[in-house]
């Protein structure tokens, strides 16, 4: 379905395509039997495109495909945001990493138990070949802003377990560890 100028002021008529868009629509002659029609997604013309209430014309050609008002902020995957920050924070408890690195991604609560820990050795290795493997990263949310997860680390013929807590803080909604034990 086409727009017409009677039905929305902003819409724009189409042209018809150059022979260098014509050329970037052809088959290949062997993908004839499962290719779908020639016309690009970029040339059509929604039927809803472009008809703002206010009468004008959207600044980016996908404005007018969104919803009303700009998008909320999206809760990033608890299993993915939670397998990232236990391998950065095996690395500092095995010394491959400095803790520093970690100090805006936690609390101060919980960079003075990663500090301690780290002070313990809570993560020795057994020798300098010893490189810490992670097993699966056990995950849950007690809540919306809140992810408590466990990994297991094999280092040589030792096992250790970690277990972390983040949680959302600040006005831009931040995650930080706010808790970490290692055994």
């Amino acid at each position: 379905m086409t727009i017409s100028p009677r039905t929305c002021p902003t819409a724009r008529p189409t042209a018809a395509p150059s022979a260098h868009q014509r050329a970037h629509q052809r088959v290949h002659p062997t993908a004839r039997a499962t290719a779908r029609p020639t016309e690009r997604p970029h040339h059509r013309v929604r039927s809803d495109a472009g008809c703002d209430p206010t009468g004008r014309r959207p600044r980016h050609p996908r404005a007018a495909c969104t919803a009303a008002g700009p998008p909320g902020p999206t809760r990033p995957d608890a299993g993915a945001l939670a397998a990232r920050f236990a391998h950065q924070l095996v690395e500092v408890l095995t010394g491959a990493r400095p803790s520093g690195q970690l100090m805006r991604h936690t609390s101060l609560d919980g960079y003075g138990q990663l500090a301690s820990l780290v002070r313990a050795g809570a993560l020795r290795r057994g020798g300098p070949a010893d490189r810490p493997r992670l097993g699966p990263v056990h995950d849950r949310s007690p809540s919306p802003d809140a992810v408590e997860a466990c990994v297991r680390v094999d280092l040589g013929r030792r096992h250790h377990m970690v277990a972390f807590r983040l949680e959302r803080r600040g006005p831009a909604g931040q995650w930080q560890c706010t808790a970490v034990e290692a055994r």
